[in-house]
């Protein structure tokens, strides 16, 4: 299934019926009398946050929605039906803009969440409604009301407690793959992952988050380069953000400087963000060599980084309950409640494994 976080769409919701002009014409009733039935009221359309979707694919080939339009009323005080409302189903973390694409409609952030976004129109009255003593044979009826018709657009912002950040190759997705059961695309060659990835991280049976792989940023990805800083937006709503540093190549400072440079580029605060930093790819290097990157990176970025191996699983525990802790500071928990249950933390018999 292809990844779609944004697109556009046209919705309208349904015309209102109009109201009937009728007369009754019976045997045996010698005034008779209006009997116009009122039309029926015009489908509302609905949207509706689901559990279970991760994408707004279903958008991109249909972009029209219309709701039903409400039964004309008819006689012998007959009602006409409404018309068929509409409910849109997108992932939870959609948000609904107006056309402008800037000016929120509403943030779906919860599971079962329903907003109308636009209302049927009501149906017309019959004659029957206008009888009076001066007037006891109306011959008119009102028409049923227009519905509402705009466009908008839809945006997908994942909902993920740690967001994993690093310029392309830094090893991002062999790192969601050693700490969760994702099973992202890997490759030795750069912008293999170009949509963001989900995995979900049990530390245990009652400690769960998910970590969200965001594809590689590269110098200049705030004014478009690359696949640009689009896909950021799905990080804005994390507790805290994994930083990545390939600990293999020359020029570490310069990798955290860039992608560094972008966040703050980005805005939202996502540059005042909390940050995990960690160097990656350390299998590869021996002692003396990770030592001296370590205190490379420390000297500049002010917090010395961790020491981590996506492939040998060495140090990706203690890099996961650093990630969790900032996901349960952001979720209310006490630093004391949290550093009592950290005292207590059982490890699993023969290592941690996701």
């Amino acid at each position: 299934m292809k990844f779609l976080d944004q697109c556009k769409i046209f919705i309208r919701s349904g015309n209102g019926g109009g109201g009937s002009v009728s007369f009754r014409r019976e045997k045996y009733i010698e005034y008779g009398g209006p009997d116009g039935g009122d039309g029926g009221r015009g489908g509302d359309i609905w949207i509706e946050a689901v559990e279970g979707l991760n994408t707004l694919i279903d958008y991109r080939y249909q972009q029209h929605f219309k709701a039903g339009t409400g039964v004309h009323g008819m006689g012998r005080q007959r009602h006409g039906a409404a018309g068929d409302d509409i409910v849109l189903k997108v992932p939870v973390g959609t948000e609904v803009l107006e056309e402008d694409k800037e000016t929120l409609i509403v943030d779906l952030d919860e599971p079962g969440m329903r907003v109308l976004l636009a209302k049927g129109g009501n149906g017309g009255w019959g004659n029957l409604h206008f009888k009076g003593p001066v007037n006891q044979a109306p011959m008119w009826a009102n028409p049923g009301q227009e519905g509402e018709e705009r466009w908008l657009w839809l945006r997908l912002k994942l909902i993920a407690d740690v967001g994993l950040v690093g310029l392309p190759n830094a090893g991002k997705s062999t790192f969601l793959a050693a700490a969760s059961a994702a099973k992202p695309k890997i490759a030795d060659y750069p912008f293999t992952t170009l949509t963001p990835n989900l995995g979900v991280v049990d530390l245990s049976t009652s400690e769960r988050f998910v970590l969200a792989d965001i594809p590689g940023l590269i110098e200049g990805a705030s004014e478009g380069a690359g696949l640009g800083t689009r896909f950021l937006g799905h990080v804005e709503r994390s507790a805290t953000l994994i930083h990545l540093v390939d600990a293999t190549q020359d020029d570490i400072v310069g990798a955290w400087s860039t992608i560094r440079g972008e966040l703050e580029a980005y805005g939202d605060e996502l540059g005042d963000k909390s940050e995990i930093l960690a160097l990656n790819k350390i299998d590869a290097l021996d002692e003396e060599t990770r030592a001296a990157k370590q205190a490379e990176l420390e000297a500049v970025a002010g917090v010395k980084p961790l020491l981590i191996s996506g492939v040998s699983g060495e140090g990706v525990t203690e890099l996961l309950r650093a990630a969790y802790r900032q996901v349960r500071v952001r979720r209310g928990d006490a630093v004391a409640e949290i550093e009592e249950d950290e005292d207590h933390i059982e490890e699993t018999p023969g290592g941690w494994q996701p």
